[in-house]
């Protein structure tokens, strides 16, 4: 799933489980560049690490960050730009469907999930337009 900072969709990939977060990346990054023409930077876990950065860089002219946990850290600490993705996994199983895997196919579980963001993100442009105040009339005396 690649967001943009503030959580909202960008771009997802289901993979088979076989598929590494490496190797999906490889097949989500460019078709993304290519929708969004202005990515430059992209956030990432320690899953991405290796030739992922080099190629990325290369290839596609994105500078690809990994956080990193410190070694000494105990238990859970938010780290910065990893929580945005993680929310936006906690707001997608908010749909019903997306809670168990009842799919068996992959393009179904992303049309699933690009349903639920589409849901969350036309649930808040509607709570939006409702709570901005109606232009009143004024009167001159």
């Amino acid at each position: 799933m690649l967001t943009d900072t503030l959580g909202l969709l960008l771009a997802v990939l289901v993979t088979p489980a076989s598929t590494t977060d490496r190797d999906a990346a490889r097949l989500l990054l460019p078709a993304a560049r290519d929708c969004f023409g202005r990515l430059a930077r992209v956030w990432a876990d320690g899953g991405y690490t290796g030739h992922l950065v080099d190629w990325s860089a290369a290839q596609l002219g994105v500078d690809l960050d990994i956080v990193r946990r410190s070694d000494d850290m105990r238990g859970f600490q938010v780290l910065p730009r990893r929580w945005v993705v993680e929310r936006s996994f906690a707001w997608c199983l908010r749909s019903r469907r997306l809670v168990r895997d009842y799919e068996r196919r992959t393009d179904t579980s992303e049309t699933v999930i690009l349903w639920s963001m589409t849901m969350l993100m036309s649930r808040r442009l509607a709570a939006r337009h409702q709570q901005s105040p109606a232009p009143t009339a004024t009167t001159a005396a």
